[in-house]
Protein backbone atom coordinates (compact mmCIF):
# COMPACT_ATOMS: atom_id res chain seq x y z
CA UNK A 1 0.00 0.00 0.00
CA UNK A 2 1.62 3.41 -0.88
CA UNK A 3 2.29 6.02 1.85
CA UNK A 4 -0.36 9.06 1.65
CA UNK A 5 0.81 12.21 0.40
CA UNK A 6 0.89 15.26 2.30
CA UNK A 7 -1.90 17.54 1.43
CA UNK A 8 -0.52 20.30 -0.47
CA UNK A 9 -1.21 23.67 1.16
CA UNK A 10 -1.28 26.89 -0.62
CA UNK A 11 -1.62 30.22 1.25
CA UNK A 12 -3.09 33.69 0.24
CA UNK A 13 -0.91 36.59 0.68
CA UNK A 14 -2.84 37.70 4.30
CA UNK A 15 -2.43 34.27 5.26
CA UNK A 16 0.48 33.89 4.65
CA UNK A 17 1.84 37.44 6.69
CA UNK A 18 -0.53 36.41 9.60
CA UNK A 19 0.58 33.11 9.91
CA UNK A 20 4.63 34.21 9.47
CA UNK A 21 4.01 36.93 12.20
CA UNK A 22 2.46 34.42 14.55
CA UNK A 23 5.26 31.56 13.91
CA UNK A 24 7.85 34.16 15.01
CA UNK A 25 5.80 35.48 17.87
CA UNK A 26 7.40 36.19 21.36
CA UNK A 27 3.92 36.51 23.03
CA UNK A 28 1.25 33.82 21.54
CA UNK A 29 0.97 30.95 22.99
CA UNK A 30 3.32 28.02 22.60
CA UNK A 31 0.79 25.51 20.43
CA UNK A 32 -0.67 28.58 17.93
CA UNK A 33 3.41 28.86 16.95
CA UNK A 34 4.06 25.59 16.22
CA UNK A 35 1.38 25.09 14.25
CA UNK A 36 1.44 28.19 12.32
CA UNK A 37 5.33 26.62 11.89
CA UNK A 38 3.98 23.44 10.62
CA UNK A 39 1.56 25.58 7.92
CA UNK A 40 4.39 28.05 6.84
CA UNK A 41 6.84 24.87 5.76
CA UNK A 42 4.39 22.79 4.27
CA UNK A 43 3.31 25.96 2.12
CA UNK A 44 6.85 26.02 0.96
CA UNK A 45 6.93 22.32 0.06
CA UNK A 46 8.22 20.46 2.66
CA UNK A 47 7.28 16.68 3.63
CA UNK A 48 5.62 15.72 6.97
CA UNK A 49 8.31 13.83 7.72
CA UNK A 50 10.42 16.83 7.37
CA UNK A 51 8.74 18.90 9.34
CA UNK A 52 8.57 17.22 11.91
CA UNK A 53 12.26 16.24 12.40
CA UNK A 54 12.32 19.79 12.42
CA UNK A 55 10.21 20.42 15.14
CA UNK A 56 11.16 18.00 17.17
CA UNK A 57 6.94 16.57 16.61
CA UNK A 58 5.19 13.48 15.88
CA UNK A 59 4.37 12.75 11.95
CA UNK A 60 0.98 12.26 13.23
CA UNK A 61 0.77 16.00 14.61
CA UNK A 62 2.17 17.21 11.46
CA UNK A 63 -0.18 15.20 9.03
CA UNK A 64 -3.75 16.48 11.79
CA UNK A 65 -2.54 20.46 11.45
CA UNK A 66 -1.41 20.12 7.89
CA UNK A 67 -5.20 18.29 7.08
CA UNK A 68 -7.01 20.48 9.31
CA UNK A 69 -5.66 23.75 7.86
CA UNK A 70 -6.34 22.49 4.03
CA UNK A 71 -10.11 21.77 5.34
CA UNK A 72 -10.95 24.30 7.62
CA UNK A 73 -8.24 27.10 6.82
CA UNK A 74 -7.08 29.01 9.41
CA UNK A 75 -10.17 28.50 11.76
CA UNK A 76 -8.72 25.15 11.73
CA UNK A 77 -5.77 25.63 13.94
CA UNK A 78 -7.57 26.81 16.87
CA UNK A 79 -8.41 24.19 19.32
CA UNK A 80 -11.45 22.16 19.47
CA UNK A 81 -13.87 21.56 22.30
CA UNK A 82 -12.97 18.91 24.24
CA UNK A 83 -15.28 16.10 25.92
CA UNK A 84 -16.23 16.14 29.40
CA UNK A 85 -18.76 16.16 32.21
CA UNK A 86 -20.83 18.41 31.74
CA UNK A 87 -21.31 20.94 34.61
CA UNK A 88 -23.26 20.16 37.34
CA UNK A 89 -24.66 23.40 38.13
CA UNK A 90 -26.27 26.37 36.10
CA UNK A 91 -25.04 29.36 35.53
CA UNK A 92 -28.22 30.76 37.14
CA UNK A 93 -27.19 28.36 40.48
CA UNK A 94 -23.69 29.70 40.58
CA UNK A 95 -24.83 33.13 40.27
CA UNK A 96 -27.21 32.71 43.14
CA UNK A 97 -24.44 31.20 45.32
CA UNK A 98 -22.23 34.13 44.91
CA UNK A 99 -25.27 36.53 45.23
CA UNK A 100 -25.95 34.80 48.67
CA UNK A 101 -22.24 34.99 49.18
CA UNK A 102 -22.08 38.31 49.48
CA UNK A 103 -25.15 38.97 51.60
CA UNK A 104 -24.61 39.08 55.43
CA UNK A 105 -25.12 36.30 57.65
CA UNK A 106 -27.73 37.89 59.45
CA UNK A 107 -29.36 39.60 56.77
CA UNK A 108 -30.15 35.97 55.50
CA UNK A 109 -31.39 35.32 59.36
CA UNK A 110 -28.52 32.86 59.87
CA UNK A 111 -27.09 33.14 63.33
CA UNK A 112 -23.20 33.26 62.70
CA UNK A 113 -20.78 36.29 62.01
CA UNK A 114 -19.19 35.61 59.36
CA UNK A 115 -19.73 33.11 56.55
CA UNK A 116 -18.09 29.67 55.76
CA UNK A 117 -17.68 27.25 52.70
CA UNK A 118 -19.84 24.55 54.74
CA UNK A 119 -22.59 26.97 55.94
CA UNK A 120 -23.06 28.37 52.70
CA UNK A 121 -23.25 24.99 50.96
CA UNK A 122 -26.20 24.31 53.51
CA UNK A 123 -28.07 27.82 53.31
CA UNK A 124 -27.88 26.68 49.48
CA UNK A 125 -29.35 23.91 49.97
CA UNK A 126 -32.03 24.74 52.58
CA UNK A 127 -32.82 27.55 50.16
CA UNK A 128 -33.70 25.37 47.22
CA UNK A 129 -30.52 27.09 45.06
CA UNK A 130 -29.34 23.56 44.70
CA UNK A 131 -30.34 19.95 45.48
CA UNK A 132 -26.53 18.96 46.92
CA UNK A 133 -23.66 20.58 46.85
CA UNK A 134 -20.46 20.60 48.80
CA UNK A 135 -17.82 22.80 50.65
CA UNK A 136 -14.93 22.67 48.09
CA UNK A 137 -17.53 23.10 45.37
CA UNK A 138 -18.48 26.58 47.12
CA UNK A 139 -14.88 27.19 47.83
CA UNK A 140 -14.15 26.50 43.65
CA UNK A 141 -17.18 28.23 43.00
CA UNK A 142 -16.06 31.54 44.71
CA UNK A 143 -12.33 31.26 44.21
CA UNK A 144 -12.89 32.02 40.22
CA UNK A 145 -14.50 35.54 41.28
CA UNK A 146 -12.17 36.09 44.49
CA UNK A 147 -14.93 36.04 46.38
CA UNK A 148 -14.24 35.59 50.27
CA UNK A 149 -17.20 35.59 52.79
CA UNK A 150 -15.35 34.01 55.26
CA UNK A 151 -13.05 37.78 55.67
CA UNK A 152 -15.58 39.92 56.16
CA UNK A 153 -17.61 39.49 59.88
CA UNK A 154 -20.66 41.11 60.90
CA UNK A 155 -22.32 41.43 63.91
CA UNK A 156 -25.08 38.84 65.03
CA UNK A 157 -28.29 39.65 66.04
CA UNK A 158 -29.65 38.23 69.05
CA UNK A 159 -32.96 36.37 68.88
CA UNK A 160 -32.54 34.34 72.13
CA UNK A 161 -36.27 36.23 73.89
CA UNK A 162 -34.44 35.08 77.08
CA UNK A 163 -30.84 36.84 76.05
CA UNK A 164 -31.58 39.71 78.32
CA UNK A 165 -31.88 37.90 81.61
CA UNK A 166 -28.99 35.35 80.48
CA UNK A 167 -26.79 38.49 79.68
CA UNK A 168 -27.54 40.01 83.15
CA UNK A 169 -26.73 37.21 85.31
CA UNK A 170 -23.74 37.10 83.36
CA UNK A 171 -22.77 40.42 84.03
CA UNK A 172 -23.58 40.40 87.46
CA UNK A 173 -20.93 37.89 88.05
CA UNK A 174 -17.91 39.51 86.55
CA UNK A 175 -19.24 42.83 89.01
CA UNK A 176 -19.13 40.60 91.81
CA UNK A 177 -15.50 39.25 90.87
CA UNK A 178 -14.22 42.66 89.61
CA UNK A 179 -15.13 44.18 92.94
Amino acid sequence: MPAPHARPITLTAAERHRLTALAYSHTAAYQQVIRARIICDAARGDSNAAIARRHDLTIDTVRRWRGRFADEGLAGLTDRLRPGRPPRFTPVQIAEVKALACQLPAETGTPLSKWACPDLAAEAVARGIVSAISASTIRRILARDTIKPWQHQSWIFIRDPQFAVKAARVFSRDDTVLQ
